[in-house]
């Protein structure tokens, strides 16, 4: 899939890198027993101290202690340069791009000896970085076929169908791995994760496999933490905090919980709250040495936008884009796309071309850079559809129909590769755009009812602007509720989120 930001990409990749994933208490060294093909998942390597570090990269994964799981897959990996699994985990925990990149290439390298299990897992991941989903979803059924006693694998293949929202297959998988094993903490936590995020959402099911979560490992944070967002989505802003704040007292070194409830905060009008809980939850990661600070401090700029100033945001985000490089050694890059990208988007919205124009062709040149330094013809495609989506973004608000219409013609070549049912999503969103601005409001529905308006909320918006224009009033209102009680930080609804409520108690 061709996505806007990587990291959120690599997130795509394995769910449970944020939600929650345990290794095999039976995980063996098939190096030294190759006759252990009933093992579940087994991890191929000859040093007991490279495994003893790959079993405790999990329980840290299994927690979502990236920067932690992230160390010791990488300690496993020095301590056995062949173990193809464990450059495989530091890849899926990696927290920029380049790591990402370089792990997933030397867990390909160093394939051929490890186990036919293992190898398609890394075919799966190779897959999925090609945007062949198709590829992707065929290596892990296979995996489940191997290995259909494996409730990671069957985790896994969830996962899979949910980068496709397929949440019918997705849930399927996930229950499976229940059923397998029913105190499995990551299945409970994917299943709800799915049933959050995806349609048909279900918001009382997801709080029941998050409480079972939270059951198992009461004094975990990241369950309580899941169930602060189920609560956001029912609206229950005060129990959300709640849930927050008890995250944060189980890991007080962790930033986190601050960062949630920074946007339950921006959400309630406490302004000074929020900008308080972004800035404790930078200056813990920033003790902790992980590059996580700086994206949370993205969310403290998103607090203008609850306040209605845009001008301030941008700058907000221009300046952490500007030090990024300085405050951290890794995933800078990705940092100052994610603020430029933010940036470029709320000047796009405003149709301050000059102030947008500046901030999409600062983000391309660092997503052109990264490109190159990673050398890989699947990111630069991605890359270049990203900029051609800002661009023609851009293009469309300006009322610019011609342009609009040829950086859609560009994103389209650049995701021609892909599998994905979903790659031309961004591709109608810019048309969807620029109909709207051309006061084609039919044709706006049309377009950005083929967009990501289940999970862009700007998508989402303005497909009800365009319905609410076009005389679709039912339809206008639905999406008016809908967006009224989402309750998800980003900058495509905290510009929106009063103008939201106002539309939906009128109707």
């Amino acid at each position: 899939m061709k996505t806007k930001y990587m990291l959120a990409y690599i997130a795509s990749l394995a769910l449970v890198s944020a939600c929650g994933q345990q290794a095999d208490d039976n995980a063996v060294d098939t190096a030294t027993a190759p006759d252990a093909g009933g093992m579940v998942l087994p991890a191929t390597t000859s040093s007991d101290a490279a495994r003893d570090l790959y079993m405790a990269g999990w329980a840290d994964f299994a927690n979502s202690r990236l920067s932690s799981a992230y160390d010791k897959f990488t300690e496993a990996a020095a301590a056995d340069p062949t173990f193809a699994m464990a450059h495989l985990m530091a890849s899926l925990s990696a927290t920029s791009t380049e790591s990402f990149a370089s792990n997933l290439a030397a867990a390909s390298a160093n394939k051929a000896g490890a186990s036919q299990g293992e190898q398609l897992l890394i075919e799966a991941i190779e897959y999925a970085f090609a945007a062949d989903t198709e590829g992707w979803i065929a290596a892990v059924q296979e995996l489940t076929a191997l290995h259909p006693e494996s409730a990671r694998a069957w985790v896994f293949l969830g996962n899979a169908y949910g980068n496709v929202n397929n949440s019918a297959d997705a849930r399927a998988a996930y229950e499976k791995a229940i059923e397998l094993d029913p105190g499995y903490v990551p299945a409970h936590i994917n299943l709800g994760t799915n049933l959050l995020a995806q349609e048909p959402k279900d918001f009382g099911m997801a709080e029941e496999h998050f409480k079972h979560a939270v059951a198992l490992t009461p004094d975990e944070p990241n369950p309580h933490d899941l169930l602060g967002d189920v609560h956001r989505a029912q609206g229950n802003l005060d129990a959300a905090y709640d849930d927050y704040t008890r995250a944060a007292e189980l890991a007080p070194d962790l930033g986190s919980g601050y960062q949630q409830r920074g946007h339950v905060n921006s959400f309630l009008g406490n302004y000074d709250e929020a900008r308080a809980d972004y800035t404790r939850s930078a200056e813990l990661e920033d003790a902790r040495g992980t590059n996580a600070g700086g994206f949370f401090l993205v969310f403290r700029a998103y607090v203008n936008l609850h306040e209605g100033n845009r001008e301030a945001a941008i700058a907000e985000l221009r300046e952490l884009a500007a030090g990024a490089d300085t405050a951290y050694s890794d995933g800078a890059m990705d940092l100052k796309v994610n603020a430029l990208s933010n940036a470029a988007l709320i000047a796009t919205d405003a149709g301050d071309s000059e102030t947008a124009s500046a901030a999409i062709a600062d983000a391309a040149a660092v997503l052109r850079q990264q490109a190159d330094d990673v050398g890989s013809d699947d990111l630069r495609d991605a890359q270049e559809a990203t900029i051609s989506y800002m661009e023609g973004l851009l293009a469309a608000r300006m009322g610019d129909a011609e342009g609009a219409a040829a950086k859609a013609a560009e994103f389209e070549g650049h995701v021609a590769s892909s599998s994905n049912p979903r790659k031309l999503e961004r591709m109608h969103e810019i048309q969807g755009m620029a109909a709207y601005y051309q006061d084609d409001f039919a044709g706006a529905v049309e377009h950005l009812s083929q967009g990501n308006h289940l999970n862009n909320m700007y998508t989402k918006y303005y497909l009800a602007r365009a319905n609410e224009a076009a005389g679709n009033a039912d339809e206008a209102a639905r999406l008016y509720a809908e967006l009224a009680v989402y309750n998800f930080n980003g900058p495509g609804y905290a510009m929106f989120r009063k103008d939201i409520l106002a539309r939906a108690a009128s109707d």
